[in-house]
C-alpha cells in the first residue's frame, strides 16, 4: 500500500493505518532528531515532536503536490526545528546550542582529523548563528530545506507558501548574506 493510500484511510479512523505509517517513518524521525540538540531536553523530546510532525503532516497533506514521503519529511524536520528554536525562549537563541552530529563513518570518510572536525562543527553554528540573527523566519527555513537538497515546490509545499514567496525569500537571504559577508571583509 503506497503512504498516500495508508494517509487516506488514516483519516479515516484506520489505527492500523496510522501504526504502518508510525512504524515506516519512525526511522526517519530517529534520523532528524539525533542531528539537534535540546537545549534542556533529550533527544526522545525531539522524537516525540517529529512524530506529531508526522501527525501533522498526514492532517494537512493535499494530493496533486509533492509526494507524501517529500511533505512529510519536510513537517517532521519544521517540528523539531521549530522545538529546537524556542527551547532558548528568545526567537532564535536555541540554535546557540544546535549542534549537528555526524557519524563515525562520515568522519571516518572526510580525511580530516578530529581537530578538524570540532573545528568545522564550531564553524557552522557560527555560520547559524549569523543566519538567524540576519534572516526572516521563511528566509531561514526556506534557505536551510533549500540547502538539504530540497527542490522550490518541495520547500513552498512544507512551508504552505507559494513557489514565488519561496523563491523571493531565497533570493533576498542570498543577497543579505552577501551583504553581511562584504561588510566583515
Amino acid at each position: 500500500m503506497t503512504d498516500e493510500q495508508l494517509v487516506v484511510l488514516c483519516r479515516s479512523g484506520d489505527g492500523a493505518a496510522w501504526e504502518e505509517l508510525y512504524k515506516k517513518y519512525k526511522p526517519r524521525v530517529l534520523s532528524v532528531a539525533r542531528r539537534f540538540f535540546l537545549s534542556g531536553g533529550e533527544t526522545e523530546d525531539l522524537v516525540q515532536e517529529g512524530m506529531c510532525g508526522l501527525y501533522f503532516a498526514v492532517c494537512g497533506f493535499k494530493e496533486g503536490g509533492a509526494s507524501f514521503s517529500s511533505y512529510a519529511y519536510s513537517c517532521i524536520k519544521n517540528r523539531i526545528l521549530d522545538t529546537v528554536k524556542k527551547s532558548g525562549g528568545a526567537k532564535y537563541s536555541a540554535l546557540n546550542n544546535f549542534l549537528p552530529i555526524d557519524t563515525g563513518e562520515e568522519i571516518y570518510l572526510s580525511g580530516e582529523n578530529p581537530e578538524e572536525q570540532i573545528i568545522g562543527v564550531e564553524n557552522g553554528r557560527e555560520l547559524l548563528q549569523k543566519m538567524s540573527k540576519i534572516l526572516s523566519s521563511l528566509e531561514f527555513k526556506s534557505l536551510v530545506m533549500y540547502t538539504d537538497g530540497m527542490t522550490l515546490s518541495e520547500i513552498s509545499s512544507a512551508l504552505d507558501k507559494g513557489p514565488k514567496s519561496v523563491d523571493n525569500a531565497l533570493t533576498r537571504a542570498k543577497h543579505k548574506l552577501q551583504k553581511s559577508i562584504s561588510a566583515e571583509e
